[in-house]
Parts: C-alpha cells; sequence; structure tokens
C-alpha cells in the first residue's frame, strides 16, 4: 500500500502593470509582493518538512513567473527544480491583450465565445487534465519507486491546476473562472493511494499578502 502527495503550487504575484492576460508569453516575472509570496509557501514546505514530510521532487513549469517562484522551494528543501513542458500555463488566443472583457465585445472576436464549456478560446480543458495528470502521475511514480520520499511539488499555473482539481474530484471542467478556488501562491494537495485520488486539501500560505494584490488570470 503506498500512499503520495502532489502538491500543485499556483505561482506568486506577477509584475503586469498593464493588467495583460499573458499567458505563455515570456518575460512576465514576479512583483516584488509575488517574490515575497513564493518564500511564504517556501516557509510553509520548509515546515512540513520539519514536520516529517519527505519531498522527493520539486518541478516546475517553463515559464518565468513559476521558475521564480520555484527557487525559494528549490532553496527551503535543497532539492533542484526539474523543468516540466506538461505542466505549463493553459494556451489562450487571447494572450496578449489587456482590458479582455471589453476587447471580446468586438463582433470580430466572437467566434472565440461559441463553446465556453471547451473553450474556444484556447487549450481545451481536457487537453490541460490529460498532460497535467500525465505529469503528477510520472513524478510521483518516479519518486516513489526510489523508496525515499512519497511527496512532490509542481510549480504551475491557476487554470491548469484548477480543471486538474476539477477533473479528480469528478466536476465538470467548465466552471467559470470566477469560481477558481486557486489564488496566488496557493497550493493545492492531491492524495493518492496506490496511485488512486482519495481527497485533497487546499492551503493559502501567503494569504496575508492576498489583499491588494493583482489576481489576473494568466488563461
Amino acid at each position: 500500500m503506498s500512499a503520495s502527495i502532489v502538491h500543485l503550487v499556483r505561482h506568486g504575484e506577477v509584475h503586469n502593470p498593464n493588467g495583460v492576460l499573458y499567458g505563455r508569453l515570456p518575460n512576465f516575472g514576479l512583483s516584488e509582493r509575488g517574490h515575497d509570496m513564493a518564500r511564504m509557501t517556501a516557509d510553509w514546505f520548509a515546515q512540513r518538512r520539519a514536520d516529517g514530510a519527505a519531498v522527493g521532487r520539486l518541478v516546475t513549469s517553463p515559464l518565468l513567473r513559476a521558475r521564480q517562484t520555484s527557487e525559494p522551494i528549490s532553496e527551503a528543501l535543497g532539492l533542484e527544480p526539474v523543468v516540466e513542458p506538461r505542466v505549463i500555463e493553459a494556451a489562450s488566443k487571447l494572450q496578449g491583450l489587456n482590458k479582455v472583457a471589453k476587447r471580446l465585445r468586438d463582433p470580430r472576436r466572437w467566434p472565440l465565445l461559441r463553446n465556453p464549456l471547451r473553450p474556444s478560446w484556447g487549450e481545451p480543458y481536457a487537453d490541460q487534465v490529460q498532460r497535467m495528470a500525465g505529469a503528477v502521475a510520472d513524478h510521483r511514480d518516479q519518486v516513489l519507486a526510489q523508496g525515499e520520499a512519497d511527496e512532490i511539488v509542481i510549480v504551475s499555473h491557476q487554470l491548469p491546476i484548477w480543471v486538474t482539481r476539477l477533473a479528480s474530484e469528478g466536476r465538470s471542467l467548465g466552471l467559470n473562472a470566477g469560481r477558481r478556488v486557486c489564488t496566488l501562491a496557493s497550493v493545492t494537495s492531491l492524495h493518492f493511494q496506490d496511485g488512486n485520488f482519495v481527497g485533497l486539501d487546499y492551503s493559502e500560505p501567503a494569504a496575508e499578502l492576498l489583499v491588494g494584490a493583482v489576481n489576473i488570470p494568466g488563461a
């Protein structure tokens, strides 16, 4: 019987003064507050380790904001981050736009809204779940096979983490952005028994910094 935990960490606040939906665009790094959030999340994991948790791997999306969030966690846990393309932000045809709600009033963009349950403006939710689930399973199983740890940390992005949670809980993937329970620098911890999902915990290590933070969905 093997029990394991996969912690899905959302990156901290992004420096984004123009309010751009940044998606997979390069060079969108953390703000000063975002770096503070990352350090608080790292402290949360350091406390887990002090309490006896055995974290065997740190995985990160290749995007700058995720890699910067992983840095203090790397220092706290003594783990070199593994860059994993499968946990990258969702692809979006709205990438690069600001004031998205206003711009979607343009009739030329209405075809992008024809199927919000897919969604028609970007990478299908089901595809995001498939790639995230593959990364979760592969890294989890590799660490368990080594026999020295039973937890891993994956630094990713709000939408991929959220749809992974929804799929794990058997809920509809089409819940709107306003209902996402996955705030900045949060930790969604998936619990597995013999490779099967059995439950989750949700934590906000940087909760005290969320007031006033810019929390624009990346995709």
